[in-house]
């Protein structure tokens, strides 16, 4: 174990505290970045009436940075397997700061579409590094608490984001919640600079050939539990993205209220990730993941129905919770299971993980955003279908992963 090897030189408890604090960086880390993902949904009518398009339109800004974003994640990976963690983080926390604040120089669609585009390029190699230094960090049998923090502030940002972004705009204007989340940015990343020891030693550098490379996620791909993995990544973020992405302007349609008001409605999102995503972990790591993997997919349909049926506007914020209680009982669950995939190249195995989750999310904005030319309940409807779907496979499908059989076999293909 690599942080085994650290502690030789540091004592334990005082690596412990270090291991720890940096979890919290990596957390606020991850907060802003998906803070900054989605702190645009609840304001794309106010968008689309500033700029005078369609809700549709303005929409597509949303996967113009999630998609790329995921497809960087490849290349972060493997830059970072090969240049170090410390030195490709640091470099893409640089560019989601100053690309961020850029955005707000955008005077059309188009150019929003495009600073958009290369913020997701250029911020893509923060999260997926920290999830792989988790997976270097802690042992597999201890991921899920750090894992659940990580997923957490994912949640919370993408919750905070939303009725932040909405209630900030009358304020300091569209441009200036841009600038003010890149300045957040930078600010992270002055923090981070005295961490760089731990994430230097967390994984060394590994030196490869590019048929190394494809015959590695060839590996990865092939294994019955890589491929099931990475398959569910896919298609339950988009199913969560599709359906979030939107919810503000449902909420809008539904029950006609504003930004200000559709920000409130979205505060239940990423409560249980912030409060219990640590609690899940280790629920995850006592009881074992084949148990809850189907109650978190099983409760995203279930929001997605309550939807499709409607409910007293006063009762969006719990349904927002049910949702997010949806994404915290399922992607960091198989983040955990990732981790333990990719042997030599930690950094290869969660670049393919963030991959599929982002490319998922701009896929399923996109989606749902094309099904909505057939009205909301047609959208909701195929896309809760589709996760219940999920929800029932998985039961047959992730029968193995209980403790004992990922602990003994974390590098297993089963």
């Amino acid at each position: 174990m690599i942080f085994g090897s650290m502690t030789e030189a540091t004592p334990k408890s005082q690596a412990n505290g270090e291991r720890e604090r940096l979890l919290w960086m990596l957390s606020l880390a991850t907060f802003v970045i998906f803070f900054q993902a989605y702190m645009v949904a609840p304001i794309l009518p106010m968008l689309a009436d500033n700029f005078g398009t369609s809700v549709q339109r303005i929409g597509l800004i949303v996967p113009a940075y999630l998609i790329p974003y995921g497809v960087a994640t490849l290349v972060y990976g493997l830059l970072a397997d090969r240049l170090g963690i410390h030195r490709v983080m640091f470099a893409s926390l640089a560019f989601f700061a100053v690309l961020t604040g850029l955005t707000a120089t955008a005077t059309s669609i188009e150019q929003i579409a495009l600073w958009r585009m290369l913020t997701g390029l250029g911020a893509s190699g923060v999260v997926p590094l920290g999830l792989t230094l988790i997976g270097r960090l802690y042992p597999y049998e201890q991921r899920g608490r750090p894992l659940g923090w990580l997923f957490g502030a994912m949640a919370g940002g993408m919750a905070f984001g939303s009725p932040s972004g909405a209630m900030m705009v009358p304020y300091v204007g569209w441009q200036g919640l841009f600038v003010v989340t890149g300045a957040a940015g930078l600010g992270i990343l002055l923090l981070f600079l005295p961490y760089r020891r731990i994430i230097a030693a967390a994984a060394q550098p590994v030196m490869s050939t590019s048929r190394d490379v494809f015959r590695a996620y060839k590996s990865l791909l092939q294994t019955p539990r890589g491929a099931r993995t990475y398959s569910y990544v896919l298609v339950n973020s988009m199913f969560h993205s599709g359906v979030f992405t939107w919810l503000g302007v449902y909420l809008e349609r539904r029950y006609d209220i504003g930004p200000g008001g559709i920000g409130l409605a979205l505060l239940g999102y990423g409560v249980p990730g912030l409060l219990l995503g640590p609690v899940i972990g280790r629920a995850a790591d006592r009881w074992g993941r084949a148990r809850l993997l189907p109650i978190g997919l099983a409760l995203g349909a279930i929001a997605a129905v309550l939807l499709l049926l409607g409910f007293p506007l006063v009762l969006a914020p719990f349904v927002a919770m049910l949702l997010s209680l949806g994404y915290d009982m399922t992607q960091p669950l198989f983040a955990g299971i990732v981790t333990s995939l990719g042997g030599k190249r930690p950094g290869q195995a969660m670049g393919m993980n963030v991959f599929m989750l982002f490319v998922g999310f701009g896929l399923g904005s996109l989606i749902f955003g094309e099904m909505l030319r057939f009205g909301f309940g047609t959208a909701l409807a195929s896309f809760a279908v589709i996760e219940l779907a999920l929800a029932l496979a998985s039961l047959r499908l992730f029968r193995s992963e209980s403790p004992s059989s990922a602990t003994l076999g974390a590098d297993e293909t089963h």
